[in-house]
């Protein structure tokens, strides 16, 4: 018993201190996610991605990275963007984007793993956009698609929206003195959807660390095979990992870490990260909005995007010698506590949450159906 006890604790400690080393950067990155929502409406959105040429896959790529990391909040995005008139490929296109190409994230890998984790999952974020799009041209279900867009959801209802500010220009949009208001309603509505999967990937990632030995890991993703072994085999196996573990978006990021500590390849762990879109409640999600047919054409579309981008990354980063040293000392580095740097950034930042919950709790978003007015008069 005080064995289980002990590994509690260290689990709570890997925990608190993914918080730690992370927290700051999470709220510059909500922070700025939000600043970008207010200046560019859904209905833009919306306008520009009725087909799926590159113009419209580029324009939904440019999109998702600008908006929530949310997996469930993009899936949402997505499928509006879809059912009201866009193109297959970008509506997905927008959804990689969203989750793989966002602030926030980055600055989380690089944070925990490293630049070159942070430059693969940027470089891959475009890569999986690319693979998708080749593999929905080649598979293309026109009859399954038009289902889809006409597909009657069980217990659809209100939403959340961005609302956009008001002005005829960047500058004019900068200076409309609601701005500060509707970041601080963005920041809080974004972290009000993702704080669930973010606590329960620092608390998965915790716990793993604690409770599965370093050599288990190992076994399961071959640690010491051949590369031509292990790299393929890690990139079938990591979005499959990611798929059962149900944690998505930023949340997988510290399983992601431990992972990595204990042996998984390069791809591997990039496959991992890709698979927040696969995750089995997100599939449900895609089960609702489109049916199930779509919902598992979606998931095996994906699938095969996140294997073959986890592959190519690996080989390209290889080739350059790009691929960082396996850092086995993810456990101790995340437990060290100092008034260093990481501190004062946590407290600053943390004042200006505080500041972003005191201004939202002033001015609520209220939920409703569709679009904002704000998003009619100003999209």
């Amino acid at each position: 018993m005080n064995h289980i006890i002990h590994q509690l604790e260290q689990a709570l400690l890997l925990s608190s201190g993914m918080v730690w080393d992370v927290g700051w950067s999470l709220v510059l990155g909500f922070a700025v996610s939000g600043l970008i929502q207010v200046l560019v409406s859904q209905e833009r959105m919306r306008n520009a991605l009725g087909r799926d040429g590159l113009r419209e896959v580029a324009l939904a790529t440019l999109f998702g990275a600008a908006s929530s990391s949310c997996s469930y909040a993009s899936a949402a995005v997505s499928r509006t963007l879809f059912k009201r008139g866009a193109a297959l490929v970008p509506s997905l296109a927008f959804l990689f984007s969203s989750t793989n190409l966002v602030i926030e994230l980055g600055i989380v890998l690089y944070l925990l793993l490293g630049w070159q984790f942070t430059l693969a999952e940027w470089a891959g974020g475009v890569v999986l956009v690319a693979i998708m799009a080749v593999l929905v041209r080649l598979t293309y279900p026109n009859q399954l698609v038009e289902a889809a867009r006409t597909h009657e959801e069980p217990g659809a209802g209100h939403q959340h929206a961005a609302m956009p500010v008001g002005g005829d220009t960047l500058w004019a949009k900068l200076r409309n003195p609601e701005l500060p208001v509707r970041v601080a309603q963005t920041f809080v509505m974004d972290v009000s959807m993702l704080w669930k999967d973010l606590v329960l990937g620092f608390l998965i990632a915790g716990l793993l660390g604690a409770f599965v030995p370093d050599h288990w890991w190992a076994a399961l993703f071959l640690k010491g095979a051949s590369p031509w072994v292990q790299a393929p085999a890690n990139a079938l196996l990591g979005p499959l990992v990611a798929a059962a573990s149900f944690v998505c978006s930023i949340g997988n990021v510290p399983l992601a870490a431990i992972l990595w500590s204990s042996g998984i390849s390069f791809g591997g762990v990039l496959a991992f990260l890709y698979a927040d879109l696969i995750v089995l409640p997100l599939l449900d999600v895609y089960r609702r909005y489109y049916g199930w047919k779509m919902a598992a054409y979606i998931a095996a579309v994906f699938y095969a995007t996140m294997v073959l981008a986890g592959l190519l990354m690996d080989l390209v980063f290889s080739s350059f010698g790009l691929v960082p040293a396996n850092h086995a000392g993810i456990r101790a580095q995340v437990t060290h506590f100092s008034l260093d740097h990481t501190f004062w950034l946590d407290l600053a930042f943390g004042a200006l949450a505080i500041g972003f919950l005191v201004i939202s709790r002033k001015h609520p978003m209220h939920m409703h159906h569709g679009n904002t007015e704000a998003d009619r008069h100003h999209g």
